[in-house]
């Protein structure tokens, strides 16, 4: 594993991190779930990224992410980052989403009874909230902080405006954020044009999520929607719409550039989202752990040249 400086922090996160976001629920096959956190660990895998409402059901991630961890990997608490999130729905009623004080608390004391954790060491606000005053938001996370119940906070989903009004009430505060966690893969870039500047000029750390498109960055459907893929699931949020021939024609000539430097198209993707410095790290997806060692072998070559990602721009932008 290598690892990068999130920041100016003095946290170095994996280059690749696990995500929990599908395939560990109570609808998954809980020993596959821990076949994957602990070959993951192996690899050098430290950080695992949760939410509050990652399931399917609703908190079921966590939950069993907290028994493996009591079970397989609690002497080891102090070699892993452990982040979740609160934001979007989580229960009924005025209180179960968005970013008030009340919901961000009592989200947060939830997921540390299903972690099983006395304090997780990162938690994001997973989304800007329209109607909440900011600064309340803000003040919530700083107040978790000092209650000692995460190390660090970050945000998810904020454009570059909403991000430096956070960073500026946060600094006021003293409790500076620590990573930013966008939405980046070659089809959707929108965080190049000011967000990633911003963070480099904050000392914040940036980790992505989706940074394989859902799966679409892969030769998975390069002939089609499998049975066993993401599109396929009735649970998923990739949708088979998605895959349009104009997106497998754009797959398929990714592919070639990616076997020409002997890897999968998901390591070409993993590698172009890492080439910028300023990202500290991917969070990858998986189902197997054979997807996890395929993901990792990514980082045995990381040299990209300028004609291959001028040739991945042109192929992007027709």
């Amino acid at each position: 594993m290598k690892y990068r400086r999130c920041g100016r922090s003095g946290i170095n996160l994996p280059m690749i991190s696990l995500g929990l976001w599908h395939n560990f629920g109570d609808i998954d096959n809980f020993e596959n779930a821990r076949n994957m956190i602990l070959k993951s660990f192996d690899l050098g895998i430290t950080h695992f990224d949760l939410a509050n409402n990652y399931g399917p059901s609703p908190g079921s991630a966590e939950r069993n992410f907290g028994k493996i961890l009591k079970e397989d990997l609690y002497n080891h608490r102090d070699e892993l980052i452990i982040s979740t999130k609160a934001g979007y729905l989580m229960w009924d009623g005025p209180y179960g989403e968005w970013g008030s004080r009340k919901y961000l608390i009592a989200s947060l004391d939830q997921s540390l009874k299903r972690l099983q954790l006395d304090y997780v060491d990162i938690f994001y606000h997973h989304r800007p909230d329209p109607d909440t005053p900011l600064e309340e938001t803000m003040m919530a996370l700083d107040h978790i902080v000092k209650q000692g119940k995460a190390l660090y906070v970050g945000l998810s989903n904020y454009d570059h405006i909403q991000t430096k009004k956070a960073v500026d009430i946060l600094k006021q505060l003293g409790t500076p954020i620590l990573i930013h966690q966008p939405k980046y893969n070659m089809f959707t870039r929108w965080i190049e044009s000011d967000l990633l500047n911003l963070l480099s000029e904050e000392g914040i750390g940036c980790i992505s999520f989706s940074p394989l498109a859902q799966g679409m960055l892969s030769d998975k459907y390069i002939y089609g929607i499998p049975a066993d893929s993401r599109a396929a699931s009735k649970h998923g949020f990739l949708q088979p719409e998605a895959i349009t021939k104009s997106a497998v024609t754009k797959i398929r000539r990714l592919n070639r550039i990616a076997l020409k430097r002997g890897q999968t198209l998901a390591q070409l993707a993993l590698v172009w989202n890492l080439r910028n410095s300023g990202m500290t790290s991917v969070l990858i997806g998986a189902r197997s752990t054979h997807q996890i060692e395929e993901n990792v072998g990514s980082l045995d070559n990381l040299e990209i040249s300028e004609s291959e990602l001028k040739a991945i721009d042109e192929i992007l932008s027709e």
